[in-house]
Order: C-alpha cells, then structure tokens, then sequence
C-alpha cells in the first residue's frame, strides 16, 4: 500500500448502520390487507368497484417501501484541522409512521455536533435520520435515536437533535387538528450542560426569514 493511500486508510473509518429484520412476506400482507377492508365493510372483490381489486397489493407493496430500513455506512475522518465549532446539517426532511396507528408523521429534522478528534461525512446525518425513521417509531423515541447513534459512532463534545413534524394520527382523525406540529429535542454533553452552546444551536435551528 502506498503511504498516500494508506494515509486515507487511516483517517477514513466507516461503520456499518444496519437493522436486523425478519424476512418480509408480500402474499401473506397482501391477504392480511384484504381481510383488513373487509371487515371495515369495504369489498376489494365487489364487481361494482373494480378498481379496489388491487388495493390489497398496492397497500401491502405501499408499506413494504415505508418500512424499507436502509443500511449504509457512517464514515468519520480525523479532525485534522481541530475545527471545535458547531456542525449543523438542518431541514433533513423524513417520513415515519407513528406505531399506536400506522399513519404517517412526516417533518424536518436539524442534527448538529461539537466535534471532538472525529468528523462525519454530512450526508450521514441525513442517512441516520432516514434509517431510524423506516419504521413504526414515536417522535420522541426517533429523536434519542439520532443523537445516541451520533454519540456512539463520533464520541463528540454535544450532540443537538431537532425534529419537527405533523402526525396524521393526530390532523386526520382524532382531534382533528390540521396545521399542529410536534417539536421534540435531545441534547447531549455541551449543547445539554452549557446554556449558550444550546441557544446557539437552537438559534441555527429556527426557520429563516426570507
């Protein structure tokens, strides 16, 4: 190995993301999804509404994609340069389904980090919040997730986590709310135990004003 690739080597890690699943079963979902209309009264077989007839499949194949957990590698460098600043990466738009009704929830999350001897590559924030959202989840729990996947993979200085989001368990049905949103936070190590570091990285957070 050369000593320019071998110095790549050394400040490139990566860490495989993945999600241990058990296997998916299409014909099986798509049967559970027709006697799932018929008990709420709706026929996907009733000749006088022929285009039901494939809605089983279309609804078993719909959340076979929503729940389709990526895998991918979170890949961290050295902090040659000592940069000691806030790492932001805001409006990483994800969709989730909320696991009390199996509706969707979908918003924007902001992921920020003060490294310390690593840095990530910046699409990973958004592959991390991507990843933990393909599956039945709460908001709450989503946020946690994020930012203990951060702490765990880039032992940083802080970690801050935003995530802000419309449920449709909650505008569709229900209280019927339309136009609500959630907000829920984590954060961790400075961004948690310094008060200005936090309002700085909630300050970078906030929707600006165009």
């Amino acid at each position: 190995m050369s000593s320019a690739a071998h110095e790549v080597t050394r400040l490139a890690s990566r860490s495989r993301v993945t999600h241990p699943a058990p296997g998916r079963d299409l014909d099986n979902a798509e049967a559970a999804a027709a006697e799932f209309l018929r008990s709420l009264g709706i026929d996907p077989d009733d000749p006088a509404t022929p285009d039901l007839a494939d809605t089983p499949r279309r609804l078993a194949l719909a959340y076979d994609e929503l729940l389709d957990v990526p895998e991918f590698d979170f890949t961290t460098f050295a902090n040659t340069e000592a940069y000691d600043e806030l790492v932001v990466v805001g409006d990483i738009a994800f969709q989730s389904i909320c696991e009390h009704h199996l509706l969707p929830f979908v918003g924007v999350a902001h992921v920020g980090y003060l490294p310390a001897d690593r840095i990530v590559g910046l699409s990973k924030l958004a592959r991390t919040v991507d990843h933990f959202a393909r599956r039945p989840q709460t908001q709450e729990r989503l946020t946690m997730q994020i930012a203990d996947l951060l702490e765990e993979q880039l032992r940083p200085r802080g970690v801050g986590v935003v995530l802000r989001a419309e449920h449709t368990c909650m505008t569709l049905r229900g209280a019927r709310s339309p136009g609500t949103a959630t907000t829920t936070s984590s954060m961790r190590g400075h961004l948690r135990e310094h008060p200005a570091a936090r309002a700085e990285f909630l300050a970078l957070t906030r929707p600006i004003a165009l």
